[in-house]
């Protein structure tokens, strides 16, 4: 972990305009888990909430799969966009709790919603949304686009251990969805999309937050099944230094590649994986306390489905729209981040 921190590996930065946000949509399962339903497990309410901020999540039904949250999400934000289904002709899909390994979900959502488009799963586990949306965004702007569906969604009460009482507080399931329009510059010049953005990844860390048993590496076998080695198996401790350094180093660099002062960002819309990350972050850059999204105590970490539906809760609310410019910042399994300055 200290090879980590003291070398990190760098980012590629990049630039993709030409589009702005048309349509934002959010689902979660009705049912909330409180801390206190958790005290049961053994998990402290208080400590729960001094340690990560949350004071409840959603956990989905034995029946509901990732894939019904993500058409929940992506139904949600199609009729948001007034945009006819037929008109989509991309959908890329953000998780790592798929319905199953083949198919990929985003063809399961594909038939869902009745879609004739290329469907694809990206899996960068809770950067998955910033991978989805940088990925689709590359599309536009190669022209092979006009308006793609991305949608970020994981079902994480799957694969955390409920036995583990430090990990299994911390995630919720849900699902949000974006679509994206070709257009182009405003009256103004302003140019809309990814003014700015970075992807990495660094392997080094694989080991720090990973499922054991859930692939080819691992087949599921009896032994591994009693040695709980299906479930997510999390360095917190390690991942939590990380995130810090890795988020406030990053959105730095591109912001400043953006060529938009930090003053400037209307929104910044991290990862909702701990509000003590998210804190760190705020103080790190010196950022009024107004304008750093956070929703997670009431959803946990929805890993994939985090920006989007804190996205779309600030949309709602009034605090984002159109012509407003955010930074997204995604960061988490692999290790893998992705982070943009985005003119919606």
């Amino acid at each position: 972990m200290s090879e980590i921190l003291t070398s990190p590996r760098p980012s590629r930065f990049g630039r993709a305009v030409g589009f702005r946000l048309a349509g934002i949509g959010a689902a979660v399962p009705p049912h909330v888990v409180t801390n206190a339903d958790l005290a049961r497990l053994g998990c402290d309410p208080q400590w729960i909430v001094a340690r990560s901020g949350i004071q409840e999540r959603r956990h989905a039904s034995p029946d509901m799969a990732t894939s019904d949250l993500a058409a929940a999400a992506a139904a949600a934000a199609i009729t948001h966009s007034g945009h006819a289904i037929g008109d989509i002709d991309l959908l890329v899909l953000g998780t790592f709790t798929p319905d199953m390994c083949i198919p990929s979900t985003a063809c399961i959502v594909q038939a869902k919603l009745g879609l004739d488009a290329p469907a694809m799963d990206v899996t960068a586990a809770c950067a998955g949304f910033a991978y989805a949306v940088i990925t689709a965004a590359q599309f536009v702007a190669a022209g092979t686009s006009r308006l793609p569906l991305v949608i970020g969604a994981d079902t994480n009460s799957r694969v955390v251990d409920p036995d583990d009482i430090k990990t299994w507080p911390l995630f919720g399931d849900g699902a949000g969805a974006v679509l994206l329009a070709l257009c182009d510059p405003d009256p103004s010049g302003r140019e809309h999309g990814l003014l700015a953005f970075a992807l990495g990844s660094d392997g080094r860390g694989a080991g720090l937050l990973a499922c054991p048993m859930s692939g080819s590496r691992q087949p599921p076998t009896v032994e591994g099944l009693a040695r709980r080695e299906q479930f997510m198996q999390m360095d917190g401790r390690a991942v939590f230094k990380w995130a810090i350094r890795l988020a406030e180093d990053n959105i730095r660099a591109v912001v400043d590649r953006s060529g938009v002062p930090l003053e400037h960002i209307d929104l910044f819309v991290l990862h909702q994986a701990n509000a003590r990350i998210v804190e760190g972050v705020r103080d790190s850059l010196g950022l009024p306390e107004e304008k750093v999204f956070m929703n997670l105590d009431r959803y946990g970490n929805t890993s994939s489905g985090s920006i989007p539906l804190a996205m779309e809760e600030a949309w709602r609310t009034g605090r984002i729209g159109p012509g407003s410019t955010i930074v997204i910042c995604g960061f988490g399994g692999g290790l893998a981040w992705g982070t943009a300055v985005w003119r919606l």
